[in-house]
């Protein structure tokens, strides 16, 4: 990261990203800036060479615990001698639409002077779909009989899914009382397949790559690269797509309210 330059983007409307979890996170012991992962200097970096509009970043949940309230100062701070009003908020994809228990906190610095034109999104009212209603026409779509009996069990939504990184082996579904969560959901969590069942399988089945986009919120035309291992990491790392774009588009919203404002003192 520190060999790219955001020079040439300067004057960008939205500079946004996902900062690794690993020194915040509590599946692991949270080093904050003693951790080699921790990029937010670079992410601070590239806000300064870019000086966007408006800065959205997310990390996990941990980012919130008290030990890290001296680094959550210090990135105001920073950010406020850059011109940017700072906030974070804990969201949950669920609340968004997505068929996954994830809290993710989303970070938010936007210009001083369209701060006051910024609100966090509104929560929808109705529940996301089960994982059994999300992913049953992947799982069918090779003709597995037992498809509609899973699809019953699988009534609830999803645990976290959980990306690993090159420290790690191959793909599965997280740590073991993650894996028993999926078992609830009759889902083997101990690795991906990489088709869905056939007519004949029997036992709990593995869920794929796209199946694994599709709950994390990707649209089924997205194509992440590589084999299933680095694939998988690029969706269980991933901010889901539709809990990012309801922030932008409250950040959109607050731009636009600006813009209005000056077109009326020009009239």
């Amino acid at each position: 990261m520190k060999l790219f330059s955001g020079k040439p983007y300067q004057g960008a409307d939205l500079l946004a990203g996902g900062v690794p979890c690993p020194p915040f996170s509590v599946a692991a012991v949270p080093l904050g800036t003693e951790d080699e992962r921790d990029l937010f200097p670079e992410a601070l970096r590239l806000v300064d060479e870019v000086r966007p509009q408006a800065v959205m970043l997310e990390n996990v949940r941990g980012f919130l615990d008290a030990v890290f309230e001296d680094y959550r100062e210090n990135l105001k701070t920073t950010l406020s001698k850059m011109g940017y009003v700072t906030d974070w908020r804990l969201l949950n994809a669920s609340d968004f639409g997505v068929s996954q228990l994830r809290p993710r906190v989303v970070i938010v610095a936007i210009r001083k002077s369209l701060w006051e034109r910024f609100s966090w999104p509104q929560v929808n009212e109705r529940n996301p779909p089960t994982v059994g209603e999300r992913l049953y026409d992947l799982m069918a779509s090779r003709g597995w009989r037992g498809a509609d009996g899973w699809r019953k069990l699988a009534d609830d939504i999803a645990p976290t899914i959980v990306g690993g990184s090159k420290k790690h082996g191959g793909p599965d579904l997280g740590p073991t009382r993650a894996k028993r969560a999926w078992a609830s959901l009759g889902v083997d969590g101990m690795g991906l397949a990489d088709e869905p069942p056939l007519p004949d399988f029997v036992g709990m089945p593995r869920l794929t790559v796209p199946m694994v986009g599709r709950l994390q919120g990707f649209p089924d035309a997205w194509r992440f690269a590589g084999k299933k291992t680095p694939a998988y990491r690029q969706v269980g790392n991933a901010f889901p797509p539709p809990v990012a774009a309801v922030v932008a588009g409250q950040i959109r919203e607050a731009f636009n309210a600006a813009s209005r404002r000056r077109s009326v003192r020009v009239a």
